[in-house]
């Protein structure tokens, strides 16, 4: 029970309330790759073999692709971000924001889409970046949210450079990482969905999740499941709809 001073406003005392609840919900971090958005019929590099619509990934996915043809990087991630736009969030994605009802919940992403946000997902980390913003080609602190699904050959930033899309390309740092570490070991519990947990160093941050925590990773398919997770294989849009019921309903998961 929250006890209150006299003297306080209904405003300022509603404000209290509602920050010492948050401060007590419980701490839950959703970790998603891209089978979560391939349910959402968003293609994936994993289910192409390397290749992305018959591009290789070095020369889409990597600075040297870049420098190398910028206006074919550009007529792609152009192309992606329409395919993002048509998509819609699917059960997963809104099953993990119903969580957000009984508790602190984080979603920490791999995937560039923003169908989390679209579902209703209010605090989310994009390790990879944004395929709705673009970013200055020599300032990566300088980052826009586009105005019209393209990015065009002479769009440029504030400091004159050619915008780029801002995606986190091979070879370059991967973002958020010691939040996302943080956040990871004050978690009471962690569900991971729709990643092989091979692409480092985001894969790497299962580790940091507390040995007493409740774990579980969601997938059809995985090489390994990290220690101390319950694996429930499956699609993410028939399992993580079941145990965020469960969890809100007090239950374990676990049949």
């Amino acid at each position: 029970m929250i006890v209150l001073p006299r003297g306080i406003g209904p405003a300022l005392s509603c404000g209290i309330t509602f920050l010492a609840k948050c401060m007590s919900m419980e701490k839950i971090v959703i970790f998603t790759g891209a089978g979560v958005s391939a349910e959402s019929g968003l293609k994936t590099f994993r289910a192409m073999d390397g290749l992305w619509n018959d591009h290789a990934i070095e020369d889409v996915a990597t600075p040297e692709g870049w420098a190398r043809n910028p206006a074919l990087v550009l007529d792609f991630y152009n192309q992606r971000r329409q395919e993002v736009l048509a998509a819609h969030p699917n059960a997963a994605h809104e099953a993990i924001a119903r969580l957000e009802s009984m508790f602190d919940v984080t979603v920490i992403t791999q995937n560039i889409d923003d169908l989390h946000e679209r579902a209703g997902s209010s605090k989310v980390l994009h390790v990879h970046g944004e395929i709705l913003k673009a970013r200055s080609s020599i300032d990566p602190e300088l980052i826009h949210t586009l105005d019209t699904p393209t990015i065009a050959p002479g769009d440029r930033c504030a400091k004159g450079s050619q915008l780029r899309p801002d995606v986190v390309w091979f070879g370059e740092a991967v973002r958020f990482m010691d939040e996302s570490e943080t956040l990871f070991a004050n978690a009471s519990r962690v569900l991971t969905i729709g990643t092989s947990l091979t692409v480092y160093p985001a894969a790497g941050l299962v580790k940091h999740a507390p040995y007493l925590a409740e774990k579980y990773l969601v997938s059809p398919d995985v090489q390994k499941v990290p220690y101390g997770f319950h694996f429930m294989r499956g699609l993410a849009t028939t399992v993580v709809p079941h145990i965020v019921t469960c969890w809100m309903e007090g239950r374990s998961p676990v049949r």
